[in-house]
């Protein structure tokens, strides 16, 4: 099973705001999606190592994504809300939107497998 790091995401982690917190939060979302045998695509991987590194830096600066109704995302599984609630909660400091709109990624991935 693949979910390597590749040379577009080390470029996300090394110019991220906080590139070992980035690195370190990449590796735990991919060893999570590994025990789920979720393999995004490199495209889907590159996407969301941004939305990560973007994630650590809204907790380092206590700044606070846009509300979102939690309703948008009632089709979302609930594998890729787990997911999501689990890194989420290893960043910290976090809004709880954030578990919604992490879940995309999640789900779009999960359904690599499905097709």
């Amino acid at each position: 099973m693949e979910n390597q790091v590749t040379q577009a995401v080390e470029e996300i982690i090394l110019a991220s705001h906080d590139s070992v917190a980035t690195r370190k939060i990449i590796d735990f979302t991919l060893a999570k999606l590994r025990t789920f045998e979720i393999v995004p695509t490199e495209v889907q991987l590159v996407v969301l190592a941004n939305h990560l590194g973007e994630m650590i830096r809204r907790s380092q600066t206590n700044e606070r994504m846009m509300r979102v109704d939690p309703l948008m995302f009632s089709e979302v599984s609930k594998e890729a809300l787990a997911l999501s609630q689990a890194v989420v909660k290893e960043v910290g400091n976090l809004a709880v939107d954030e578990k919604y709109v992490l879940s995309i990624h999640f789900e779009t991935a999960r359904q690599n497998k499905l097709n």
